[in-house]
């Protein structure tokens, strides 16, 4: 009998798994055109709606180079996550394959950390729905509204993976149409052939007037690296939802040879869209926001409640992704015995009903926590989630340089995907992270207070990862079955 390790599903070091392999299981309810829209919505957040105005303010026009940078951060990342991703498709994926490559410590401490990221995002992305659906229904509170939210898509994920991948395809949808619809109307503004457009301040000559390219320096670019990197958090969410589809590598693959053109046009085309409308110092941009402003240059009516609309289609879309994400790595958590036994329960339908239950419980403490001690409680739950992106970047790089290696030993015919010039790009994109990391430290206030939280969040994720290891926690990695709807 075969006990030496093998790559598998949950990415752990497995043997013979004996009678610890469990008949149930996720199952394969992910169509390919599911997969599509989450691969291109995922990289479209409501921080690209709502934060960009003050990376604008911040770097002017240059802004377009902190977003290349992080956008070309975020390529490297999801490369390197795709090779891993494609040879060992799991619903754990960068903290199954940490797991496998750095040790049961590193695949513990990530996992929890990301689940920690993912259940103070829906408190966030829940406040900030109910805050417009307050301003449209004043007669229902914001808390309500808030608890509405939530209730209506933990029942969408309780449902089946299929009602998660439905909705999560028409809310994409909704945010990709209405970027390219910003960037075709715009775009046709700036060049003045727009009919009955307002089109006497747009034009190229927005980036280089009102102070040049840089108005504020070189290092505002840095500047607007803090204010844009955790905009990109979500682009790894399709490796998650990969292994609930019937062809995983195909999905990840896909997703991964796409992220440079989406990268490209939704971040860059539209941010170059909004300073070539108007010059990036114009108040409009922090009064309205930098899409509704840059809509409102051109004389497009009801800007406002456009962007209400569409801002409320990606706060739901980060909500419905968020909860199934931080279900699906409690999940692998659990199969791998990181985390009760419970969570690795699944339904007839292939659901992991108390993942998603136990995930949603600390989303409605957080958001109670956000109405409750905004200043103080949910403060301290903010920043200390702050840096989290980073350091999950950060153990994928690391996670890569040594799987690399366990692939080419164990099954070189499923190294797929490739990391260009590896190992250098690889070491290249560990720098970069630490650099913005160290930048943050260096930059005071607020981004020292998230990166020093986090580190402590961290820390003590770790401190507890290695005792659990020290005194004999068992580990429990099965393979895990996948079956078809």
């Amino acid at each position: 009998m075969n006990t030496q390790p093998t790559l598998t599903k949950e990415g752990g070091t497995t043997g013979n798994t004996g009678d610890s392999q469990q008949s149930d299981g996720l199952k394969a309810g992910l169509k390919n055109r599911h997969l599509s829209m989450i691969a291109i919505g995922g990289v479209i957040g409501a921080g690209l709606f709502g934060g960009s105005a003050a990376g604008i303010k911040a770097a002017g026009p240059g802004i377009l180079l902190s977003y290349a940078l992080v956008g070309t951060m975020v390529v490297f990342v999801m490369r390197m996550l795709g090779e891993m991703s494609v040879a060992n498709p799991t619903s754990g994926s960068f903290s199954a394959h940490a797991d496998r490559a750095l040790g049961r410590w590193a695949g513990f401490s990530i996992g929890w950390l990301y689940w920690f990221f993912w259940v103070v995002v829906l408190a966030v992305e829940a406040t900030m729905g109910a805050d417009i659906l307050n301003g449209w229904i004043p007669a229902v509170p914001q808390w309500a509204w808030a608890l509405i939210v939530m209730v209506v898509l933990t029942v969408t994920n309780l449902g089946s993976v299929a009602s998660y991948g439905e909705f999560e395809f028409w809310f994409a949808g909704i945010k990709v149409v209405a970027i390219a619809a910003f960037i075709v109307v715009g775009g046709l503004a700036v060049f003045g052939v727009l009919p009955g457009a307002d089109t006497s301040a747009a034009g190229l000559s927005n980036l280089t007037e009102h102070g040049g390219f840089l108005p504020n320096g070189y290092g505002a670019i840095l500047t607007g690296i803090l204010m844009v990197v955790f905009s990109f958090m979500g682009s790894e969410i399709v490796t998650l939802a990969a292994g609930e589809s019937s062809d995983p590598r195909r999905a990840v693959a896909k997703a991964t040879n796409s992220v440079i053109w989406r990268v490209g046009i939704f971040y860059l085309g539209s941010i170059l869209v909004v300073v070539s409308l108007l010059p990036w110092n114009d108040p409009s941009l922090q009064k309205d926001g930098s899409y509704v402003a840059a809509l409102n240059s051109i004389g497009i009516p009801h800007a406002g409640q456009i962007m209400n609309v569409i801002i409320l289609t990606a706060v739901l879309s980060c909500l419905n992704s968020g909860l199934y994400t931080a279900s699906r790595m409690a999940y692998s958590l659990g199969r791998r015995g990181d985390a009760p036994k419970a969570f690795a329960r699944t339904n007839a339908k292939g659901v992991p009903q108390v993942a998603i239950i136990g995930s949603v419980i600390f989303g409605f403490v957080a958001v109670f926590f956000n109405y409750k001690w905004p200043d103080t409680v949910f403060a301290f739950l903010l920043n200390a989630s702050g840096a989290i992106a980073l350091f999950v970047w950060l153990v994928i790089c690391f996670s890569q340089l040594r799987m690399r290696k366990i692939i080419l030993r164990e099954a070189p015919e499923k190294l797929l995907v490739k990391m260009w010039l590896f190992p250098y790009l690889t070491w290249a994109t560990i720098a970069m992270i630490v650099f913005v990391l160290g930048f943050m430290l260096y930059d005071g206030g607020s981004a020292r207070e998230q990166v020093l939280l986090s580190l402590l969040v961290a820390g003590l994720v770790v401190a507890i990862a290695v005792v659990r290891d020290r005194f004999g926690a068992k580990a429990v990695a099965p393979a895990e079955p996948v079956t078809k709807d």
